[in-house]
């Protein structure tokens, strides 16, 4: 399916003021949907806990399932959205970036890593099991999420689109992007860091899966138009530096019961983040033009972005 869009005007930035993507009054509910139904999916294709080794499948369906934003999920069915595929076409990609983002989540919690004893407002899973387990569930996650796009009905039967989705994801995932992004974090802790250096952490260790998430429901339409595909690449960029670094406000100024876990962290670790190497508010000033950046990457897509636009608005405008 191609999208023969007119080319995405001239304008500077600076001379724009407004983004002229509408948006939709009831986008709340359509993320619960959304929520609601790669919840479904999940539980489809994860093992049941009923299942040997019995332990080692209750604790992943502890650590994926009942919680969280399921934002990287959301971006793959708001992107297939607006180029007009059914949501089942990307059920799969939808899922299997989750249990990405599932797994480095459980390993980032541990003693080794971030040393975290909540997560999303419950024990973390090497409190609530132990951390051997918690080290096999990220493992198995992993394998998981590139089961399912290998081997499941759902996604494009091409076997290049299924090659592609693997390659992005693995991408996305390995050392160019958030295992990378997870080990110069850990390299950081205590020392100065430039804000380039900054960025680039950022934009490694969240901003590779967010890229992601959205690339892969694009991949899963074959003679998507260039511009679009530009337009998508640059709109995905934008949206998960500012999605971290409003994570890094969060951190100093959010509410521990609206984030379900301890503020205060980074600057305990001596983490540099935005804030701490910029300052708030120019952190803050950064994530704002990131954020008008990406809405204005849509325009070249025009309406039919209005979902991509909603989101970016959620992500980046939360409180938790």
């Amino acid at each position: 399916m191609a999208m023969n869009l007119p080319p995405r005007r001239s304008t500077p930035t600076s001379d724009r003021t407004t983004v002229s993507i509408p948006r939709d009054p009831d986008f709340s509910r359509q993320l619960d949907t959304w929520r609601a139904r790669v919840e479904t999916e999940m539980a489809r294709r994860l093992p049941p806990a009923t299942v040997q080794p019995t332990r080692l499948h209750e604790a992943q369906r502890y650590s994926v399932l009942g919680a969280g934003k399921r934002v990287r999920p959301a971006l793959v069915y708001a992107t297939a959205c607006t180029l007009g595929l059914n949501e089942a076409v990307v059920d799969d990609a939808a899922c299997a970036v989750e249990f990405i983002h599932a797994y480095s989540l459980v390993h980032d919690d541990l003693p080794a890593m971030d040393d975290d004893d909540l997560r999303r407002g419950r024990p973390t899973c090497h409190k609530a099991f132990d951390e051997a387990t918690a080290i096999l569930v990220g493992d198995s996650l992993q394998v998981l999420a590139f089961q399912v796009l290998a081997s499941e009905s759902g996604i494009p039967r091409d076997a290049s689109i299924r090659l592609r989705l693997v390659e992005l994801l693995a991408i996305g995932s390995g050392t160019g992007g958030m295992a990378g992004g997870q080990a110069l974090d850990l390299e950081a802790n205590g020392k100065q860091l430039s804000l380039a250096e900054v960025e680039e952490m950022h934009a490694r260790k969240t901003g590779a899966l967010i890229h992601a998430s959205v690339m892969m429901a694009a991949a899963c339409v074959p003679d998507l138009n260039d511009a679009v595909r530009r337009a998508l690449d640059s709109y995905a960029r934008d949206l998960g530096l500012a999605f971290q670094i409003q994570d890094d406000l969060l951190d100093i100024e959010g509410d521990a019961a609206l984030l379900g876990k301890a503020t205060g962290a980074d600057q305990v670790h001596a983490k540099p983040t935005y804030p701490a190497v910029a300052g708030v508010e120019a952190a803050r000033a950064r994530m704002m033009s990131l954020h008008r950046r990406a809405l204005e990457a849509l325009e070249t897509i025009g309406p039919a972005a209005a979902p991509l636009a909603a989101l970016c608005d959620w992500l980046v405008l939360r409180k938790n």
